[in-house]
């Protein structure tokens, strides 16, 4: 398997803080990888840092084949490869549905107006709200915002997505028809980085399970190793707490 990205000795620190400690992790093409963990161990900060919304101290994130650690790289245009979604929506709420997602092809002329209308019709019908397109952001409950988020990371036809905890701002009924969008996207290849706290989400979609906790990745394999084969003792006792075994 071709590794799409490669994470090496990667360190961020925030003054005296070091939050993630010498990562390495590679996700290959149309892979699944979850990454589960207490709060404050660092996920979204090593999510945050595979598009460089955070900044790495030192090591090296090479994404299809360009570090992009490296300051004379153009992150924008290795962005528009990687789509994200975020834990709070990020919309404009001022803006419909339609005008979300059309916002940025239309901005990086990547589409005319009648091509991404039409894209984000489509969008729209994948992500269960074919109806919402004119509708504007804040009328929606919290489940449609983040499956428009979705739709809008995607109209940009990126080959990478990352979730950073895309359902733990969502009502506990909300979540499901999030999390089947998302297991679409994955059953169609789409290579994914999930940090997230739905474990069964983890079971059921992730080819790879990645625990990080105190700023490392303490252990990471199959569903079926880490939930039920744990060798890490952190590990083991993360997993008695959240899944009450």
């Amino acid at each position: 398997m071709s590794a799409r990205i490669k994470v090496t000795d990667l360190v961020k620190t925030y003054g005296n803080n070091e939050v993630l400690k010498g990562v390495d992790l590679n996700v290959n093409n149309n892979e699944v990888v979850v990454i589960i963990g207490p709060s404050g161990s660092g996920k979204s900060t090593l999510l945050r840092t595979l598009n460089k919304l955070e900044a790495p101290t030192s090591g090296s994130i090479v994404v299809d084949g360009v570090d992009i650690a490296d300051k004379s790289v153009d992150i924008n245009k290795v962005r528009e490869n990687i789509g994200m979604v975020f834990q709070h929506f990020n919309l404009f709420n001022n803006l419909s549905v339609g005008d979300n997602i059309t916002l940025a092809p239309l901005q990086l002329g990547k589409k005319d107006k009648s091509a991404a209308v039409q894209q984000a019709q489509k969008l729209l019908e994948t992500v269960g709200l074919a109806d919402k397109i004119d509708q504007p952001v804040n009328s929606l409950s919290g489940g449609q915002k983040q499956r428009v988020a979705i739709a809008r990371a995607l109209a940009m036809e990126p080959d990478i997505m990352l979730f950073d905890e895309p359902t733990s701002a969502l009502d506990p009924e909300m979540v499901g028809d999030v999390l089947q969008v998302m297991k679409n996207l994955a059953s169609q290849g789409m290579t994914m980085i999930v940090v997230t706290h739905e474990m069964g989400f983890a079971k059921e979609v992730a080819d790879r399970v990645v625990f990080v906790d105190e700023g490392k990745v303490q252990e990471q394999g199959t569903p079926e190793q880490i939930f039920n084969q744990p060798k890490n003792a952190r590990l083991r006792d993360f997993l008695n707490k959240v899944l009450n075994i």
